[in-house]
């Protein structure tokens, strides 16, 4: 069994008074998310960590578009959408900080690192460049994948499809996972669920 604790940055949360601080996540949340890994991880499995790794002047950014703000919807010199937000998670600054112990994962997936392409997913980038989660996936011989984190809407979603789509069977849990919106995270729900994503309240 493997773990992918999703984004529990500084910047997502309101505890750090984050750019993009997500409702839900204040000093509490980490705990509780931080001794659900530390069970998982006394259980035995397979833990992995992604954070948000963003360059100066991401395409993500409503700073790096003359006149934008965040929610501003942009399109892309190659013909895509994308949605803007405050900058966060910026490379080597205090926000970009993973807020649990760095000691608990078998590796930390570092993505959104290509200023031209977001990516929400673990696995892979809106450009459609591989992260390195397939490869230390196989080499730890993982088949099965529990999923939580910041935030239910746009990253665990992602990670946990692109996890389904790669072979995985997957569950997230619901309670160890904040959300952006309810119309977002309803929808997101929904897609998970046919996606054949199990969802649980707890672990």
């Amino acid at each position: 069994m493997g773990v992918i604790v999703v984004d529990v940055q500084g910047d997502f949360t309101t505890w750090k008074e984050g750019s993009l601080a997500v409702q839900g996540t204040d000093k509490a949340f980490v705990e509780k998310i931080q001794k659900a890994t530390e069970l998982l991880k006394m259980k035995g499995h397979n833990i992995y960590a992604t954070m948000d790794w963003h360059p100066e002047g991401h395409v993500s950014f409503c700073t790096t578009f003359e006149g934008k703000k965040p929610l501003d919807v942009v399109e892309t010199p190659d013909g895509r959408n994308q949605i803007l937000w405050p900058p966060h998670c910026i490379q080597d600054t205090e926000g970009a900080k993973l807020l649990l112990d760095d000691s608990l994962f078998n590796a930390i997936i570092k993505k959104g690192k290509d200023k031209r392409f977001d990516s929400y997913s673990g696995f892979q980038d809106d450009g459609g460049a591989r992260t390195e989660m397939y490869e230390v996936l196989k080499r730890d011989g993982v088949e099965e994948l529990i999923i939580y984190g910041i935030a239910m809407d746009l990253c665990v979603r992602y990670t946990a499809i692109h996890a389904v789509q790669a072979g995985y069977k997957v569950t997230v849990i619901e309670d160890l996972t904040a959300n952006i919106a309810p119309d977002s995270s309803a929808e997101a729900r929904k897609e998970m669920i046919e996606n054949g994503i199990i969802l649980k309240n707890e672990l």
